[in-house]
Formats: structure tokens, sequence, C-alpha cells
């Protein structure tokens, strides 16, 4: 059998045995917080019932400090006595994932989400999935080149099974990790997220993660998507500016055991009022996409405004967990705010549409990942393809408006060094 024979049937090997590997475990991973749900509200949540919002006052209060207290020692613990601390990102470099770290790390990710943390869940399926496509890596003794796809590939797999995302997850691991347009990387990426999707599936259902209730396209949504397209761009901006500058403050000591539990009992006290703060960001995006009229702007404009301050706070102050989710959810918030007026003005297109757009927009410049951005949107809402034009004009501007913004941002500095 000659080299580049077997090299095909590894990477085969690796898109059937890793992407079903990693469909089981996003499985599990969904179980698992659907059980810790369950216990801290007592139920799990759908799209008709998105995160805390109707649990008792005393749940969601007590759930999210209990959480974070626990997920305080236990990082701490890991943080300071761990052989290192888990990784996707190094993983594709070629540091392997440690195997009891990761799995813990992951668990408490899901852990606290389910309990109320406002950060996303996304991050540990990634972890989870790494982890598995180095292992596949080691055994089949892939070189490094054939290693760093599986791995990418892999992560982005665990992010395909955990919301029923397949599309989205290849574009994750092609744009985010690889940064790869090869054919062996999209081939190996879009078809491991496939099998992993369609395994996890039996768990997921194939159900819309968000309704939108029939939202519909227009020129009103078109001329809006031209003209806030870069207004949202900067929001993602800007979000991604602070989520930067919360990784890079956690505390590395002793800090963590009460800062986290602190930041929990602040999303405690603001939940009592608004509980569309908790959770990965599904109550206040649902919200978004329910809003009819102009009496949802007080939930949206707090909800905006609380939620980026907690999800900042929650990470700044020790807490591992991802970005992906609550983007969406303020991008759906802005969007709908704007859309309000906008509809008065030109209707056309119900709120839920503008929140749509919004929503693809703000996640497209936070994560830099405009294809990404497009695919999970439209595999999340199960929008028609109407859409599709209006999401690519504000997709396309809210870019253009990051990368401005990072060229004055760089500009900036040169005059600095000078």
């Amino acid at each position: 059998m000659t080299a580049p024979v077997r090299r095909i049937l590894h990477l085969a090997l690796a898109v059937l045995v890793v992407g079903a590997a990693v469909g089981i475990v996003a499985g599990l991973v969904t179980l698992f917080f659907r059980g810790v749900e369950t216990v801290a509200f007592g139920f799990f949540e759908d799209s008709s019932r998105p995160g805390a919002v109707d649990a008792p006052t005393w749940r969601r209060f007590v759930s999210v400090i209990v959480a974070g207290a626990v997920a305080a020692v236990v990082w701490w613990l890991i943080r300071t006595r761990a052989r290192a601390v888990p990784s996707v990102q190094k993983a594709v470099e070629g540091t392997p994932m440690p195997w009891w770290e990761t799995i813990v790390h992951a668990a408490l990710q899901v852990f606290i989400v389910g309990a109320g943390a406002p950060v996303g869940r996304e991050v540990a399926p990634r972890e989870l999935g790494a982890l598995i496509g180095g292992w596949f890596g080691r055994v089949v003794r892939l070189d490094t080149r054939e290693r760093t796809l599986v791995i990418a590939a892999a992560a982005g797999a665990g992010l395909a099974g955990v919301y029923n995302v397949p599309l989205a997850g290849g574009l994750f691991a092609i744009e985010i990790l690889l940064g790869d347009l090869s054919l062996d990387a999209i081939a190996i990426a879009l078809g491991m997220s496939a099998v992993s999707a369609l395994v996890a599936s039996v768990v997921e259902g194939n159900v819309a993660f968000y309704n939108i209730h029939g939202a519909t396209s227009s020129w009103s949504l078109a001329v809006f998507a031209v003209i806030f397209g870069p207004v949202f761009g900067f929001i993602g901006y800007w979000f991604s500016h602070w989520t930067a500058w919360a990784e890079r403050g956690k505390p590395k000591g002793a800090a963590l055991l009460w800062l986290l539990p602190a930041a929990s009992v602040l999303v405690a006290v603001v939940s009592i009022w608004l509980p569309q703060v908790m959770g990965n960001g599904r109550a206040l995006g649902q919200f978004a996409f329910n809003a009819t009229s102009w009496t949802a702007l007080g939930v949206l404009i707090a909800g905006f405004a609380l939620k980026s301050v907690l999800t900042l706070l929650t990470i700044r102050s020790g807490a591992a967990g991802g970005v992906l989710q609550p983007a969406i959810a303020l991008g759906a918030a802005a969007g709908a705010v704007v859309g309000v007026g906008w509809s008065l003005m030109w209707p056309g297109s119900p709120i839920a549409a503008f929140a749509i757009v919004a929503a693809a927009a703000v996640l497209a410049s936070s994560q830099k990942a405009p294809l990404m951005a497009l695919a999970i949107v439209f595999e999340l809402t199960h929008a028609p393809l109407e859409f599709l034009a209006p999401l690519g004009v504000a997709v396309a501007g809210s870019v253009l408006a990051r990368r401005l913004l990072e060229h004055q941002a760089d500009l900036r500095v040169n005059r600095l060094d000078i």
C-alpha cells in the first residue's frame, strides 16, 4: 500500500471513528447538562422553555452560588496542582491534552452553565473532542499535519454534536482553529462534524435550538442589514476585546476561591429580577426572537447590558467557558432593540428577523469567522434560505467594520511605539 493511499485511509477512518466517538461524548455532555438543570431548576431547557426563566427565584439564587463555590475550589486545584490546563489551541499546535484534567475541566464548565453561570458551554465539547482526536492520532501514528487536522476537526465536531450544527462545526475548525482551506482540511472537518452531529442527534433531536416564529425577509430587512451590519460589527469587536481582557486577568492563585463565588452571588442577585442573564444565552436570545413590540425594550436593553457585564465578570473571576452563545444572545438582543424602531419606520419583517441578522453580525465580528457565524445562525434557528442575502450583507459589513477598528488600533500602537 502506497503512502498516499495509507494516508487517505487513516483520515477516512478518523472521520468515521473520531466523529462517532465525539458524537457519543456530545450526547453524554447534553445528558449531563440536562441533569444539572433538572436538579438546579426542576426541569431542563428547550426552545419553548429556555434556561432558568420559569424556575422559582430561590432555585436560581441557590444553584448559581453553589455551582460557583464548587467550581472555584476544583478549578483552583487544577490550576495549581495539575500537570497542565487543557487548551484546544495548544492541542492543535502539538501539546497533548491531559486526560483527567480535560474531563474534569469540561465537566465543570457544563456544570456551572447548567446551574446558571452566564457563559457558554461550547468549549467543553471542543476540549473533549480535541482529547479524542489527539488520542486517535497517537494510536494510529499520524504525522504532524494529519494529527493537527484530526484534532482541530474533532474539536469542531464537539461543537457540531452538542448543538446539532454540522456545517458550523466544520467551519469552526477550518476558520478559527486551522485557517486552512485545503481540500483535506475541508473534507475532514465537515465530514467529522457531520458524523458527530448525526450520532448526537439521537439525544439532541433535530428541532431548532431557537424558535423564530415564521420570520420572513424583506427589502426593509435588507436595507437594515446594510446600514446596521457595521454597527453590530463594532459591538462584536468590543465584546471580543473585553473577553480577551477578562481571559488575561483571570486569577492564578487563591484569589479564585473568593472571586468566582463573589461573581456568582452577583449573578444570583441580578437573576431575581432578570433571569434572562443566566446560562449560556439561550434565554436572552429566545426572548429577543420572541419580541413583537416596544414593550420588550426594557428587558432587551437591561439583558444586553447586564448579560455582557456578567459574562465578562464571570470569566475574569476565573471561570472557564465559551462566549459563542453569549455573543449570539447579545447580538439578538441588540438587533431586536434596533429592529423595534426600524420596523415602525419601515414595516416588512417581524422583529425576530432583525434579531437574526444582528446575531450573525455580532458573532462574525467577535469570532472573526464570518462563514461559521452564518452557518451556526442558520442551523440554530432553521431560518429560511431567503435570509441568506441580508445575513451575508450584515456579516460582510460587520467584518469590514472590525478590520477598520483593528487598523485604527494598530495605528495607535505604532504611534505609541514611536
